[in-house]
C-alpha cells in the first residue's frame, strides 16, 4: 500500500504537563497523535510508533503507516512538539533531541496496555527510536555544540536555531540541557527499532550502543549529504550488538525519504516500508 493510498488517520493532542508549551500557548507540551488505526476493544495487535524527521511531520509518514497498516500492525506516528511543520519551529524542537523519545513515552503511558512495541522513525526520528532503545547521547559534545565551541552542522529548516537559542536562554540551561541530553532515555515496552537514514550517531556514546540489547535494523541512502553514512548510520551499525542494515539503491539522498519533496522515488520508500514490516512482523510476532 503506497503512502497516499492510506486512510487518514484519526488525531489527537496530549498535553504533557510536565513539560513547558515552547510557545507559551497552553500548560504543558502538546503531542499530536496520528492514530492510523484506532483501537478496537480488546485489541492485542502488536503496536508500531513512527517518529518523524527534523521540521517534518507525523502525517508525512504515511508511505511507512500505510504498509503496517496493511500488514495488521496496530500504527501511530507523532508531532514533535518545536520541530514540525504544523505548528510551527522553535529552536529547542530542532536542538534538544532527546525530547522526542520522551514524547513516545508519554503516548505510550497515555495508550496503555501496550506490550509489544516496535518503534520506527526518520532521520532525528531515526535518532528518537534509538534512543528509546538506550542510545545515550554524549554530555561533553552537546553541551560544547551549545555553547558554540564545537561548529553545529547546517539545519536547512532553521539555519539560526543556534543563535536564536543563545539569545534567549542563558549558559547555565544550556548546561541543564546537556545534562539532560545524557540521559537514558530507554522504554521497557520498546521491543524493537527501525532505523531509516538515522541522525546524530556520532553523538551518540559507544558505551550505550554496546549495551542496546533489542534487534535494531537500519536503511540508508548512498548519496544522503543530510546525515552521510560515516557520520551519523555506521555508529548504530557498529556498535549495536543486534544491528544490522543495508543501503536502499543507488543515488539515494535523504529527501527520497520525504514523500512530499521526492514523488518521483516512490520505489525507495516503498522498498524499505516493505523491509519494516518484515522485521516488525519477525520482531513483535
Amino acid at each position: 500500500m503506497a503512502g497516499s493510498e492510506v486512510s487518514e488517520p484519526t488525531v489527537r493532542t496530549l498535553i504533557d504537563t510536565s513539560r513547558p508549551d515552547l510557545f507559551g500557548r497552553g500548560s504543558g507540551r502538546p503531542i499530536r497523535v496520528y492514530d492510523w488505526t484506532p483501537a478496537l476493544r480488546g485489541d492485542d495487535r502488536p503496536l508500531v510508533v513512527i517518529s518523524h524527521g527534523t521540521g517534518g511531520s507525523g502525517r508525512d509518514m504515511g508511505w511507512l503507516a500505510g504498509p503496517l497498516v496493511a500488514a495488521d500492525f496496530r500504527v501511530v506516528s507523532l508531532d514533535h512538539h518545536g520541530n514540525n511543520h504544523v505548528d510551527g519551529y522553535h529552536p529547542q524542537g530542532f536542538l534538544f533531541g532527546w525530547e522526542r523519545p520522551r514524547d513516545i513515552t508519554f503516548a505510550l503511558d497515555s495508550m496503555g496496555g501496550a506490550d509489544r512495541v516496535g518503534v520506527a522513525g526518520f532521520s532525528l526520528g531515526g535518532y528518537t527510536a534509538a534512543a528509546l532503545a538506550g542510545a545515550r547521547l554524549d554530555r561533553c559534545i552537546i553541551g560544547a555544540i551549545l555553547s558554540g565551541e564545537v561548529p553545529l552542522p547546517p539545519i536547512e529548516e532553521f539555519p539560526d536555531a543556534l543563535q536564536q537559542l543563545q539569545s534567549s536562554t542563558p549558559p547555565e540551561a544550556w548546561s541543564a540541557a546537556a545534562d539532560d541530553a545524557a540521559r537514558d532515555l530507554r522504554d521497557p515496552r520498546v521491543i524493537a527499532a527501525f532505523l531509516v537514514a538515522p541522525g546524530l550517531g556520532s553523538l551518540t556514546t559507544r558505551e550505550s550502543l554496546n549495551a542496546i540489547r533489542i534487534p535494531v535494523e537500519v536503511r540508508w541512502g548512498d548519496s544522503d549529504t543530510t546525515n552521510p553514512y560515516e557520520l551519523d548510520v555506521r555508529p548504530y551499525l557498529d556498535h549495536v550488538p543486534h544491528a544490522h542494515g543495508s543501503e536502499v539503491g543507488g543515488g539515494v539522498r535523504h529527501e527520497h525519504f520525504i514523500e512530499p519533496l521526492s514523488p518521483d522515488r516512490a520505489d525507495v520508500r516503498a522498498s524499505v516500508a516493505a523491509d519494516a514490516v518484515r522485521f516488525f512482523s519477525a520482531q513483535l510476532a
